[in-house]
C-alpha cells in the first residue's frame, strides 16, 4: 500500500499547477502557506478518490 500511495502522491505533483510550486519556494509566509493547504487538499482528495474506487467501498 505505501508503494500505491507514493505513486498516487507522485502523480498529484506532476499535476500541481506552477503557481503552487513557486509559492512553495517563498519566504513569504502567508504564501507559502496558501500553497501548501492547496497541495495538501489535492493529496487530501486523491486519496479519497483512491479509496472510493477501491472494490467494496461505497461511492456517496
Amino acid at each position: 500500500m505505501t508503494g500505491d500511495i507514493n505513486q498516487l502522491v507522485l502523480r498529484v505533483l506532476e499535476r500541481a499547477p506552477q503557481w503552487v510550486r513557486q509559492d512553495l519556494l517563498s519566504s513569504d509566509t502567508v504564501v507559502r502557506a496558501r500553497a501548501e493547504e492547496t497541495l495538501a487538499a489535492m493529496i487530501s482528495s486523491a486519496l479519497a478518490e483512491c479509496k472510493n474506487e477501491e472494490p467494496g467501498s461505497e461511492a456517496a
